[in-house]
């Protein structure tokens, strides 16, 4: 008879400490709910607009163009001053004919430059009330 009392005590007792349980959860998630009052960082609009000129009605001819060339000419203006110096001499010896590997060189510094712009961006970020609807 003791054994089927501890049992029941037992099982009162976990069902009760559950409780407990389910409630402190549910006072943290509406806690963080009244904490995210907050735009993020991530969550905002980005519109390439903003940052580059492209003439309405032909948007993808110019991403693609700068999609191609900015790399290429980034890469070109790499080669000339840290790989040949600055010297146009040393310059004209490369291989520049290989538009692929040039534009990958320019792709990588583009992109570098792009998350560190992206990064100070962060940085600087000042959270904003979310706006009611």
């Amino acid at each position: 008879m003791d054994s089927k009392r501890d049992l029941d005590n037992h099982r009162n007792n976990t069902m009760y400490y559950n409780q407990m349980l389910k409630e402190n959860r549910v006072k943290n998630s509406t806690n963080k709910k009244e904490k995210n009052n907050y735009d993020s960082f991530g969550s905002q609009k980005v519109d390439f607009k903003d940052y580059v000129f492209a003439m309405e009605g032909y948007e993808e001819f110019f991403y693609t163009l700068y999609f191609l060339m900015i790399p290429y000419i980034v890469g070109a203006v790499f080669l000339f001053f840290f790989v040949a110096g600055g010297d146009y001499e040393n310059f004209m010896l490369l291989e520049i004919s290989a538009f692929f590997i040039v534009w990958m060189i320019g792709y990588e510094i583009v992109a570098t430059l792009l998350l560190i712009t992206i990064f100070i961006s962060f940085l600087r970020y000042q959270k904003k009330p979310k706006k009611r609807h």
